[in-house]
């Protein structure tokens, strides 16, 4: 494959036309001529230039799929769990703003209602409805009135709704068990398997888990929230305990395990799921309850915290058909904490 560009403009005529007017630049060059992967072959001479005219040359040049299709997500539709605030709040903004169709839900109904008035009040097309996601009967209703409002096709679904509990390891209950996996992992598996018909019937379909940075490392008080969310996390390295000694150990031991649910679910969901034409990917982002951390976010290469507008961007990349070669990730964004463990002076 090679491409000729030894001038930037094209002629037509006795008239030059400035490139800035053409979606696909069409150069014409000592050869005249233009090779490229899924555009027909143009070779014409000056004369042959003149007599088909600049129009027929762009469209024969055109590429079927434009820049403009490729970051956006007009004519989609989307499902983010838990839209009204926070990260949730601004993944829809995010995406409505790249013009997807979105239905979001909260277990508050006061809250939904007014973002919702919010949101109509933007022109962003944006439905909701309550739903407590730690129960499995509200979790298939929400499906029901995602496929009636959407006819049965779903593109995008965005598991971001979570919660956790600080707690050390020895102290947790049966109840806490329930409520941090009920939450963090089954509600986001069933939601996958329920709304599997419809990703499938989409055509072309994504689903990102919004993670935590407890699921690919040991952080305090968070063990079972991290096996919820990423890969478990059994050991601690010997500079952490002697840092931190067993304060530290008590308080890693149990969100860190439903953190590692959730990575490893993307990466078997990616590779299942990949013949329906559905990509899973994972976003592992910094959260608030890190201020309880702060001695040890000071190495943050960045800033301890990120801007829920600095996550919601990464979803909506993923989202995008210009990601369409990324699926089974897990990406970290956290300011650069996990790279290497110091902040220059």
């Amino acid at each position: 494959m090679f491409v000729c560009v030894q001038k930037t403009i094209v002629t037509s005529s006795d008239k030059i036309v400035d490139k800035s007017y053409m979606s696909v630049t069409v150069v014409a060059t000592e050869n005249n001529c233009l090779r490229s992967k899924g555009v027909a072959e143009i070779s014409m001479t000056s004369q042959e230039s003149r007599s088909k005219g600049l129009e027929d040359i762009l469209m024969a040049s055109q590429e079927p799929s434009s820049r403009d299709q490729r970051w956006s997500l007009k004519g989609m539709t989307a499902l983010v769990t838990g839209g009204t605030r926070g990260i949730g709040y601004a993944i829809v903004e995010e995406l409505a703003g790249f013009g997807a169709t979105i239905h979001t839900c909260s277990r508050n109904q006061k809250e939904l209602n007014e973002r919702l008035q919010e949101w109509e009040g933007k022109g962003y097309k944006v439905s909701g409805s309550v739903c407590d996601l730690l129960s499995r009967e509200q979790r298939e209703e929400l499906i029901k009135t995602v496929s009636a409002a959407f006819d049965g096709k779903l593109n995008l679904l965005i598991n971001n709704a979570g919660t956790t509990l600080l707690k050390p390891a020895t102290e947790h209950t049966e109840d806490d068990y329930s409520f941090i996996m009920g939450t963090n992992f089954e509600s986001p598996y069933h939601l996958c398997q329920l709304s599997h018909p419809l990703l499938k019937a989409s055509g072309t379909a994504s689903i990102v888990f919004v993670s935590s940075l407890a699921g690919v490392m040991a952080l305090p008080a968070l063990s079972l929230y991290a096996a919820s969310k990423g890969n478990t996390v059994a050991a601690l390295d010997e500079a952490r305990s002697q840092a931190f000694g067993k304060a530290w150990f008590d308080l890693v031991s149990v969100v860190n395990s439903v953190s590692g649910a959730i990575n490893q679910l993307t990466k078997n969901l990616a590779c299942e799921w990949a013949k329906d034409n559905i990509r899973t990917n994972t976003g592992n982002v910094e959260e608030s309850l890190i201020q309880k951390l702060l001695e040890l976010m000071e190495r943050t290469p960045l800033r301890p915290i990120a801007e829920p507008s600095e996550i919601s961007s990464l979803v909506a990349f993923l989202c995008l058909p210009a990601a369409s070669y990324i699926t089974g990730q897990v990406i970290v964004v956290d300011a650069g904490y996990t790279a290497g463990g110091f902040k220059h002076p």
